[in-house]
């Protein structure tokens, strides 16, 4: 490819400047000064050469004083080959493994016996005990074709930073397109090691990882979660490249998700670092609160579940082999979880277990000392019993933290029985049964909604917000998309007794669930369908959505309308009631819902 000298060479000397004088960096420029061979510059016999032995073998020895001359070698060997069928992103993650855990490296024993050691290749607690070097305009061969990088970023000679830069007037998508994706082909080896992928104009500036389209890359705007989004390189590369951030993120929040039978890698987005920290800070100081860590509250959309998944990870960094009872409202949302969990279980360093029942609850914490994953719902704690585990090393993560999941305080609840008598008997939250069974447990609420200034409620539980990233900041972030609406109130007709049907419907459903609840609930909401789905109330309900769309949105908005019905019969109402009043839209509506071999035929 031809090279244009006055391309990025402004935004090139910008970042290298930054890279060595603030964030300490040893920068060096590797075109024409360069020189080959073992003691050469770099210590590079050639240039496909793309992994600095020179530094990685004194980085192996100062690391690992065990290494003999032939270990190192074999060390080496082990950390430079890979099968040849792999695939790229494949490759890629084995040497991910190998730079987080370390070079497995199989030791013969006094005795004869061999024993696999792992040499560690980068000092994760020290710093300062690692050698940071970028390398600008680096030379690299592939078999057909010659390349020249802007900059490459080496820890202990492993190029795990790449950054394409383009002048400030070029779009920096272009960096993506025109440069990145022709170096995957002509020179796919310097992205074996890869952990961060930058692609910058200077004043805009996004990062990424191998395997990832463009709309994947993010940019990293802050660095706390206190300050004005800016996106300007600089700003990413204080964020991401100043030494102990660089090594944090490339520990703790880069993993592999294998969801679907395909390998994807992920790296945290700028706020799930920094809120995760945040979170990590308020476990340091739970004493303080109480076992409570607080409310972590993440928009929809931002990715909770990842955040979920980085802080169980550092969590067990932080604690001494804790457990970690991940609880959540449904069951639904409870297997969601945990298969999001499961797919990252190596991250994780060991497989989530899902509690299949109250009594398999039980058996997992009962009698437990140390380690484990463990996701239930809220309604397998039962009141009265027993403490399930006293133990101080156990954090509940309660998901969607604003709903249910409190309650201290006992409650006379007067209901009818099978007879139609009326009957008191005492509630007590759910907070409080979850407690009993963890009394000296650590709990820490995440939410995608936040939580109303007048709820002491789940305060109580949990504490205070630990991280805020809210809708508005997400949608200037690009990591949730922005969401119009308007508040309208809908004329359904409904009478004072349906009304109070509704109110005490819900305010039973927010208690604790028994098989007399259940039953009762099943019958009040029989009712509820037939009156929600009652023709009148659909017939309003749909005047009002035709009317609305025809008279004030049907030449204003285009896209999609999706309109949530209480149910599948409903459901049904509401379609057949719209093409009743518009025949010709038989193109423009459809019905979305789960099917039953009982379901009517004509559905």
């Amino acid at each position: 490819m031809s090279y244009d000298y006055s391309e990025n060479i402004l935004v090139q000397e910008s970042a290298g400047h930054l890279l060595e004088d603030e964030l300490g960096w040893r920068v060096e420029l590797a075109y024409n000064t360069e020189v080959l061979g073992e003691t050469g510059t770099f210590g590079r016999k050639s240039y496909k050469e793309i992994l600095l032995v020179k530094y990685l073998k004194e980085a192996l020895l100062k690391l690992n004083p065990w290494l003999t001359p032939a270990l190192l070698e074999d060390a080496i060997k082990t950390f430079e080959s890979h099968m040849s069928s792999a695939s790229l992103t494949q490759i890629n993650e084995e040497k991910y493994r190998h730079i987080r855990d370390g070079i497995p490296v199989k030791v013969k024993k006094p005795n004869g016996q061999i024993e696999e050691k792992k040499a560690i290749v980068i000092d994760f607690t020290n710093t300062e005990n690692n050698d940071f070097l970028a390398i600008k305009e680096m030379k690299i061969h592939g078999d057909l074709y010659r390349r020249r990088t802007d900059i490459v970023g080496f820890v202990n000679g492993i190029p795990l930073l790449f950054i394409e830069l383009k002048k400030n007037s070029v779009d920096v998508q272009n960096a993506y397109t025109d440069n990145y994706t022709d170096y995957l082909d002509t020179i796919p080896h310097l992205f074996y090691y890869n952990a961060f992928l930058m692609l910058s104009n200077g004043t805009e500036a996004k990062v990424g990882t191998l395997g990832s389209k463009y709309e994947f890359f993010h940019e990293w705007k802050r660095l706390s979660e206190q300050e004005e989004g800016n996106v300007a390189l600089e700003t990413m590369l204080r964020g991401i490249c100043k030494k102990d951030n660089f090594l944090d993120l490339l520990e703790n929040f880069i993993l592999f998700d294998h969801s679907d039978g395909k390998t994807v890698k992920i790296l945290a987005r700028n706020h799930q670092y920094l809120g995760v920290n945040e979170a990590v800070k308020a476990y340091e100081a739970r004493k303080l609160n109480n076992g409570k860590l607080g409310l972590f509250w993440h928009t929809q959309g931002s990715g909770k579940s990842l955040s979920m998944v980085f802080y169980a990870h550092l969590l067990q960094e932080a604690l001494d082999s804790p457990t970690i009872v991940v609880m959540t409202d449904r069951i639904d949302l409870d297997d969601q979880l945990y298969a999001q969990f499961s797919q990252c279980a190596d991250f994780l360093r060991q497989t989530p277990v899902q509690a299949e029942s109250k009594e398999n609850l039980k058996a997992l914490l009962d009698g437990r000392n140390a380690n484990g994953i463990i996701f239930t719902t809220m309604f397998k704690f039962e009141r009265g019993e027993k403490a399930l585990s006293e133990r101080r090393n156990i954090v509940v993560m309660a998901d969607e933290a604003h709903r249910g999941q409190y309650g201290f305080d006992e409650k006379i609840v007067v209901s009818e029985n099978k007879n139609g008598e009326k009957e008191a008997r005492t509630v007590i939250g759910n907070a409080r049964v979850i407690h009993d069974a963890l009394p000296n447990a650590t709990f820490i609420g995440f939410t995608g909604t936040p939580i109303s200034a007048k709820d002491r409620n789940t305060r109580e539980v949990f504490g205070d917000y630990i991280d805020v990233y809210d809708m508005t900041q997400a949608v200037e972030d690009g990591a949730t998309r922005p969401v119009y609406y308007e508040s309208r109130v809908v004329h359904l007709k409904l009478d004072e007794n349906t009304l109070t049907l509704i109110d005490s419907t819900y305010d039973i459903l927010e208690q604790q669930s028994d098989a007399q609840t259940i039953e009762k609930s099943k019958k009040m909401l029989g009712q509820m369908e037939s009156v929600l789905g009652a023709d009148s109330t659909i017939a309003s309900l749909c005047d009002d959505i035709v009317n609305h769309y025809e008279k004030y949105r049907a030449n204003l908005l285009t896209g999609k309308a999706m309109i949530v019905a209480y149910s599948r019969p409903i459901a049904m109402k509401i379609y057949r009631r719209i093409l009743e009043m518009r025949p010709d839209w038989t193109e423009k509506i459809g019905v979305v819902m789960t099917g039953s071999n009982n379901d009517p035929e004509e559905w």
